[in-house]
């Protein structure tokens, strides 16, 4: 090989990797926010791109599970790396009672349906959306909701409540159960673990089910290697991303949720 040639491959290689640091350090570092809801104090993480506030920017909501916190969820999750021209938003949940473990309620989640805990983290987000789009240039047709179990639930809720919100949205290890019959047509990407003990896969098959029945769509076709991408009748792909384990949140799913979003937006 010669010194000319290695040259070339070295600088080519610096060249990247300057590139991948610099994608890094765009990514905005999560700041922790306040807001009174009902006289109680409720507390975020966002992400906010220096471009928010010349420019249409998408917004990605993400939920952490019962007994999680935002900033587990900002770690787990990292959106906020993967799409930093996006404004991300990890908010808290506060203690509420579990429908599969914590019966007593002695760890943070979200309401599991609507009118419970007085609709507490409904308002929560309706406040928080309603706040970035006064200080912020939203693109209302680019926001997304996701979230892993618990979280997932309540994304399902709020499509279910605020549907009209969303491009698209992408629970995981989660099911929509009573919800179901309340969903309009989405884009939607589900995760769902194979083993999953506690969620079972069995549940979120039938939630994914009724979802491509809703949305219309026809075989599933493969999208990544572990996602399959199901074409929609009524524009509200679906795609249903497996995964070999259980409970679990994937770290691979993170960049294929991003990649969902990114391909759909309101019309």
């Amino acid at each position: 090989m010669s010194p000319f040639l290695s040259r070339r491959r070295l600088f080519a290689f610096l060249c990247a990797w300057l590139l991948a640091l610099g994608t890094a350090w765009a990514a905005e570092a999560p700041q922790r926010r306040e807001w009174t809801i009902d006289g109680v104090a409720r507390e975020g993480l966002v992400c906010v791109p220096a471009t928010a506030r010349e420019k249409p920017t998408p917004v990605v909501f993400g939920f952490h599970g019962h007994g999680g916190s935002m900033r587990n969820a900002a770690r787990s999750f990292s959106y906020h790396t993967l799409w930093p021209e996006a404004v991300v938003v990890y908010l808290q949940g506060l203690n509420t009672p579990g429908r599969l473990t914590d019966p007593e309620g002695k760890k943070p989640g979200w309401q599991h349906g609507a009118g419970a805990q007085g609709d507490r983290d409904l308002k929560f987000f309706d406040a928080v959306l309603a706040d970035l789009r006064r200080e912020l240039k939203i693109d209302d047709k680019r926001i997304y909701a996701t979230g892993h179990s618990n979280g997932g639930g309540f994304t399902y809720l709020l499509w279910a409540m605020r549907g009209e919100t969303f491009a698209a949205v992408a629970p995981s290890g989660s099911a929509a159960g009573g919800l179901a019959g309340k969903l309009q047509p989405k884009p939607v990407l589900h995760v769902a673990g194979e083993k999953d003990p506690l969620v079972k896969f069995e549940w979120q098959q039938r939630t994914i089910a009724a979802i491509l029945k809703l949305n219309e769509c026809g075989p599933g076709q493969s999208w990544s290697p572990s996602g399959q991408w199901h074409d929609s009748k009524v524009a509200a792909p679906v795609v249903v991303w497996t995964h070999p384990g259980g409970h679990e949140f994937p770290p691979a799913a993170r960049s294929a949720i991003v990649k969902f979003f990114r391909l759909h937006a309101l019309r």
